[in-house]
């Protein structure tokens, strides 16, 4: 397996960057109105999966990885719970929601693959060799 050198080079963090992309898309079309503290809360939790990964990483240890990829997984059930409200009140349309929960559902699927292979790997991070 090769060796991964950048967090923009993790297939998680690059689907978080699109997810991100796609839900600051629908909220720039101004379909959440006025609704400013949803559109916080949503743009943080989307931000959040794709930051944490990065922020994991960037650590250099493979505990503290992990720690954070434990957040970024949070954050995507945050994300699709905050999706059932932007639903509820009609900003977002059925099939927008059914797109980005397959992106969030994937997301989480990987992440979760990930801690698990970290748990198991020798590999101890660059500041820990």
């Amino acid at each position: 397996m090769a060796t991964i050198k950048r967090f923009e080079d993790l297939d998680a963090w690059k689907i978080s960057r699109e997810l991100c992309k796609k839900i600051g898309e629908i909220i720039d079309k101004e379909l959440f109105q006025k609704n400013y503290r949803l559109i916080g809360q949503i743009e943080g939790s989307s931000g959040s999966i794709m930051d944490n990964i990065a922020e994991g990483f960037e650590r250099g240890t493979r505990a503290e990885f992990i720690q954070f990829l434990g957040y970024s997984k949070g954050s995507c059930g945050e994300f699709r719970s905050q999706l059932y409200r932007a639903l509820d009140r009609k900003y977002i349309t059925q099939i927008e929601i059914e797109e980005l929960f397959v992106l969030a559902t994937r997301i989480s699927a990987m992440i979760q693959k990930f801690i698990e292979y970290l748990q198991k790997t020798e590999v101890k991070g660059v500041r820990k060799k």
